[in-house]
């Protein structure tokens, strides 16, 4: 899917434009989407791993792992352009949070599964919403200002929350199961495709819908593979999918630091339409 550009970012409403600056987040290739794929997969085992392993609870695992998401937006907001390996070390590291505060209100506060999603749909719906008014834009390749970098992850942490509790609904309220869940979250990503290349779904909106749907797909995949065949999986255990999942990771993400396949190209981005 590719997005409306220019060399100079859009202007906001008031129709003062934003000085040019480096996008700082990906270009959307297949790289990026298994390797955000396989983040929502280590996301949803790391968390289990995490929760199960560390001893410190499931309160303390969550502000563990948010003091270190924040350290790591830290650096990735002092970045002056897109770098590989500090921004996909914040998706993987926001995965596992917006996991962990789904958990926590379906665990700890006993909210429902459904009003846990209703909420989470809300809010980034309200995002959006915001960020569109203030900036004029949702494409990705317009994140080229200290504002819309906020919007950006704010998003992103709502989509993994959201994806997550909506998974959770559809693979044990829904009694669908992690297989056949997954395979259910593969179709509607493909049909949300189907919708942009073959009846005109506009890009910015297809994206960020297979984006809060990849999540449900990578933790179906990942509980798939981690939990007890008694449960429903395949019994690798969070160990050894989570370890399995962060090499490959690490291995594309090294690969697309070295050979740059995932740099937007500014000039030629401008000259491409939704």
């Amino acid at each position: 899917m590719t997005y409306e550009t220019s060399e100079t970012s859009t202007p906001g409403p008031t129709g003062v434009a934003h000085p040019p600056r480096w996008n700082k987040v990906p270009e959307v290739t297949a790289y990026f989407w298994i390797i955000k794929v396989l983040c929502t997969t280590v996301g949803e085992t790391a968390a289990d791993l995490l929760n199960e392993k560390a001893g410190l609870g499931l309160t303390g695992v969550s502000v563990l792992m948010s003091g270190l998401l924040a350290v790591v937006l830290v650096v990735q907001f002092r970045t002056t352009a897109y770098r590989a390996g500090v921004y996909w070390l914040a998706v993987a590291l926001i995965s596992v949070v917006g996991t962990l505060i789904s958990d926590n209100l379906t665990d700890n506060m006993g909210v429902p599964l459904e009003t846990s999603t209703a909420v989470f749909a809300v809010a980034l719906v309200a995002v959006f919403v915001v960020w569109y008014r203030r900036e004029g834009t949702l494409s990705i390749h317009s994140i080229d200002t200290t504002g819309r970098e906020a919007y950006y992850w704010l998003a992103v942490l709502f989509t993994f929350a959201l994806g997550t509790a909506a998974g959770d609904l559809v693979s044990e309220r829904m009694n669908l199961g992690y297989r056949l869940s997954a395979v259910l979250f593969a179709l509607a990503i493909g049909a949300v495709a189907v919708a942009h290349f073959a009846l005109g779904l506009d890009a910015v909106r297809g994206f960020w819908i297979a984006y809060v749907l990849t999540r449900p797909l990578g933790a179906s995949i990942g509980d798939y593979l981690s939990q007890p065949t008694g449960d429903g999986g395949l019994g690798f255990g969070t160990v050894v999918t989570s370890a399995l999942f962060l090499a490959v990771v690490l291995g594309l993400v090294v690969y697309l630091a070295v050979t740059r396949r995932d740099v937007i190209d500014r000039a030629g981005a401008a000259r491409r339409t939704a």
